[in-house]
């Protein structure tokens, strides 16, 4: 059967279900058909996360909130703060940086490294690229001195970014990530992190997909393996690695304009990192997908109103409904909304009367205020005093 969308009123309190697109909800038992969703994979790794960037869903997890040791991951929040800056002018690609001993190469033996030499001048884009493609600590710690004067500065920089963007869990204490007793993060704000690079510094993540690097004659790889990897789209982010921490990778890929993240965090192996991100990757394309069923601005419904020039007004979402549902699942998705007042001209375009609710399988799976497409301006007298009437009895 077919339950065509029915008119409401301010004093209507059940929600009103229809189908996208063609506002009728239709019940069947192909429509209510469930699909099936196996459970994310099994992740050898101390703790791991895989989210939608463009909604946030979570789609799989584990020991997502577990205090690690970040190792290069580290370099995600200092590649941030460079493309902060960079915006906002503060720094320039082309400005030249003196390095000074605590950021000479020397300084690291068996690390990740630049291989920059104290005394030279070396410019902002080249110790940026060397940072995110070659991970080099050196690099790190001259652009540390660059930004705030000294690593310790910096590390207060990256901190106060991390409680800016959510990370409550993290704590920073040097640029690079070499291990120190209290530098931490978890799983979950390291994608907080990756999120923030792709939405906040577009130009700053673009560099995380060069495949390659070469300063001081030396030409270095990126050590993210998925970037050759032909069966996905890989375009970032960044791996890390200590005796401590273990192998960790957080990457992104999109695929039919959905975009995830992962996050694998102590693995056993550099092989191993490359294995369980492209496990969940694969697991969130495959079995999931991100879809808009309604645009800012589209008509969701129409409804009465009083004391105006017209008898009815448009009600709709000033913004777009992106959300994540499982692959298979559009057929059973459902509308609802709520008035929170009974409508009366005026009222302004945008005004906001209710709320509309997205529901998958009679569970709200969003939210979303429902505002006014149309301005209304006040009726005649005579229209007023006919709808004042019609609403003693209504009421």
């Amino acid at each position: 059967m077919t339950y065509p969308l029915a008119k409401k009123t301010a004093k209507t309190s059940k929600k009103l279900l229809c189908l996208f697109g063609a506002f009728a909800l239709t019940v069947s038992s192909f429509s209510q058909a469930l699909t099936i969703i196996p459970s994310p994979p099994e992740v050898k790794a101390k703790g791991h996360i895989l989210i939608d960037f463009t909604t946030g869903k979570v789609l799989a997890q584990g020991n997502a909130d577990a205090l690690l040791a970040p190792a290069s991951l580290t370099k995600m929040m200092t590649s941030y703060i460079i493309g902060k800056e960079l915006d906002s002018g503060n720094i320039n690609n082309s400005d030249l940086v003196k390095i000074s001993e605590k950021a000479w190469a020397k300084n690291f033996p068996g690390s990740s490294l630049m291989f920059i030499e104290v005394g030279t001048e070396v410019s902002v884009e080249l110790l940026n690229q060397g940072i995110i493609v070659a991970s080099g600590n050196d690099a790190c710690v001259a652009m540390a001195e660059h930004i705030a004067g000294s690593e310790d500065a910096f590390a207060q920089l990256m901190n106060g970014h991390a409680e800016q963007l959510g990370m409550n869990s993290s704590y920073f204490e040097n640029s690079h990530g070499l291990d120190s007793q209290e530098h931490k993060t978890t799983p979950r704000d390291m994608a907080t992190l990756a999120m923030a690079l792709i939405r906040d510094v577009p130009e700053e993540y673009k560099i995380y997909s060069q495949k390659t690097f070469s300063y001081n004659n030396i030409k270095q790889y990126n050590r993210n393996n998925l970037l050759w990897d032909k069966s996905m789209n890989v375009d970032g982010l960044k791996t890390g690695h200590t005796s401590q921490a273990g192998y960790s990778l957080v990457s992104s890929a999109t695929k039919g304009g959905m975009r995830l993240v992962s996050v694998v965090m102590g693995t056993d192996s550099e092989r191993a990192r490359k294995v369980e991100s492209k496990k969940l990757l694969n697991y969130g394309f495959r079995f999931f997908e991100t879809y808009t069923p309604y645009k800012a601005g589209e008509k969701f419904a129409t409804n009465r109103i009083w004391m105006g020039d017209v008898k009815e007004v448009d009600l709709g979402i000033s913004l777009d409904t992106p959300i994540t549902i499982p692959r298979g699942q559009r057929k059973n998705l459902a509308a609802s909304f709520e008035l929170d007042q009974q409508l009366e001209a005026p009222l302004a375009k945008g005004t906001v009367v209710g709320k509309l609710f997205l529901r998958l399988e009679g569970e709200d799976i969003a939210e979303y205020p429902l505002v006014t497409l149309q301005e209304v301006n006040e009726g005649g007298l005579f229209s007023k005093l006919v709808d004042y009437v019609k609403l003693q009895f209504v009421n």
